[in-house]
């Protein structure tokens, strides 16, 4: 299930996308994981289709993810599934707080109330934090408006530690009457 978090928080996809990846979806050559399908709850059960928006996107391959995927694509045919349970079935958001009793692992973790959606825009945050423009990140997550992606984003105390660092740089180096050693 780790593996399943990984995915879901480095690809900043939704966990319906991560169960809907096939191997032949990692593209090596050019270090991209192409989301084009989702594994999703309907009224007859689960079933396969599109992303949300209906169109496929691609995720650049983040350092971190690739020991992960390696191990998962390796001598493994193409139209198989990138990821399935113990058991062989389709992880779910259901199956993957069942199995890791999320709830009160979140809880240990510190992270209380944390949803497994939250992966999601954990990635997100990372990705703007590290500097990606925002209609990148626009494309990366699949919306068709920005506004949509800026409501993933979330700022951390690093992020604000390093606002902190910036600003008194500048006012050191501006000569400001404010700044006092």
């Amino acid at each position: 299930y780790g593996d399943f978090v990984l995915l879901s928080a480095l690809l900043a996809a939704r966990v319906w996308e991560v169960a809907g990846l096939l191997v032949g979806d990692i593209d090596w050559d050019n270090r991209l994981v192409t989301i084009a399908r989702q594994h999703f709850s309907g009224s007859n059960g689960l079933c396969l289709k599109p992303t949300k928006s209906r169109q496929a996107r691609t995720v650049p391959i983040l350092k971190p993810l690739e020991p992960v995927l390696r191990r998962m694509t390796d001598g493994r045919d193409h139209d198989q599934p990138l990821l399935r349970g113990p058991r062989g079935g389709v992880l779910t958001t259901g199956t993957l707080s069942r199995a890791t009793d999320w709830t009160n692992l979140v809880q240990r973790l510190g992270h209380p109330g944390l949803r497994r959606h939250d992966l999601r825009h954990a990635g997100a945050t990372w990705f703007a934090n590290a500097g990606v423009p925002l209609h990148i990140l626009r494309d990366i997550l699949g919306h068709a408006s920005i506004e949509t992606t800026k409501s993933y984003l979330h700022t951390d105390t690093t992020e604000l530690a390093l606002a902190a660092e910036r600003t008194n740089q500048h006012l050191r180096g501006s000569g400001s009457s404010l700044y006092t050693t």
